[in-house]
């Protein structure tokens, strides 16, 4: 993904502002929610299992398997998040932890230290199209849910 530094007037800022989720939101989710761009990233969404909630905010789909362990969900809904584009993984982690009640260091935990991975190795792997080397260390760690963790990073 490339990003670039753009400038904007006072309103422009403060209408993006009014229209940010504090702690989910950058400015970049809030412009590609916002902004009528093309069909591209709501098929990205839906490939990846998202949708929008009621707040237009990109939410996972839960995972089908309930029976997946609670590290594996947590990782899994993370690349997802910022795989859709929405979120960095800082912003997805955050999310991620609000919504099971946790702090954001306990999922850093899954996918660092219980990956035997950096936050900067874990965001390498995210980069990679295919997603083909953090599949093999989710199979790895996970050897029981290989074909739970292809659908779910299909």
């Amino acid at each position: 993904m490339r990003f670039h530094q753009v400038e904007v007037d006072e309103d422009v800022f403060q209408f993006v502002k009014k229209n940010a989720e504090p702690l989910v939101d950058n400015f970049n989710s809030v412009l590609r929610r916002l902004l009528p761009l093309s069909d591209t990233q709501t098929q990205k969404n839906k490939v990846l299992g998202m949708t929008s909630s009621s707040s237009g905010t990109a939410r996972v789909k839960p995972l089908t398997n309930q029976h997946l362990p609670q590290s594996l969900r947590h990782i899994l809904e993370v690349v997802r998040l910022v795989r859709g584009g929405a979120y960095t993984r800082p912003m997805a982690t955050q999310y991620v932890a609000r919504q099971y009640n946790v702090f954001p260091q306990t999922i850093l935990d899954k996918y660092c230290r219980q990956l035997s991975l950096t936050a900067a190795q874990f965001d390498r792997l995210l980069e990679e199209p295919s997603l083909e080397e953090l599949r093999k260390k989710l199979k790895a760690k996970f050897s029981s849910y290989t074909s739970e963790i292809d659908e779910a990073l299909c």
